[in-house]
């Protein structure tokens, strides 16, 4: 059975524990807690399968503090990750800066590939969810990009989501494939 190791990184307050709950179908958290370092929330889809086997897939969602002071522990946290999800608020101007930093640390350092990140732009209650086009700088601007608002589309997210970790599931199978033809050969 393959298992996936994906992490949800981005700015402070932008949103990932709440999306991270909603998208494991976990708890529901309505305050605002900082996350403390990292919480991992395990889990299976049954949408998502191995290749055309299906062979069941599980899932370890690393939900990562935003806040800097834990900059010492993302070696640990980056390590054997298959994916890297960046949240951030579209309405906090320095978020869109500090997104850059994410990105360069978690996916161009670990040399993931584009296709194993995903950019979520997640709207806050309230906020009207401006799914205007957002101008980011490249590279950021060669990521895929979704929108999430709980409150007016949250299966929008929902789906986004199970594209993303097909897609990282199947980069994990061909890879499993190579290696095993690698054996072979």
């Amino acid at each position: 059975m393959l298992k996936a190791k994906i992490l949800f990184v981005g700015p402070c307050e932008s949103g990932k524990t709440i999306l991270a709950n909603f998208l494991t179908e976990s708890s529901d958290i309505t305050e605002y807690n900082p996350t403390q370092g990292v919480r991992i929330l395990e889990f299976e889809n049954p949408n998502v399968t191995s290749n055309n086997k299906g062979t069941g897939c599980e899932f370890e969602l690393w939900d990562c503090g935003g806040d800097s002071k834990f900059e010492s522990c993302w070696p640990a946290l980056m390590k054997d990750a298959h994916g890297v999800v960046i949240i951030f608020n579209p309405d906090i101007p320095s978020h869109r800066k500090e997104i850059e930093m994410w990105y360069s640390c978690f996916v161009q350092q670990q040399l993931l590939q584009d296709t194993q990140c995903l950019l979520i732009a997640h709207h806050k209650p309230g906020s009207g969810g401006d799914k205007g086009r957002l101008s980011l700088s490249p590279p950021l601007n060669k990521l895929k990009l979704v929108h999430s608002n709980l409150e007016d589309d949250p299966e929008e997210i929902r789906m986004e989501f199970i594209k993303y970790l097909k897609s990282i599931i199947n980069s994990m199978s061909e890879s499993r494939d190579r290696e095993e033809m690698s054996i072979i050969t």
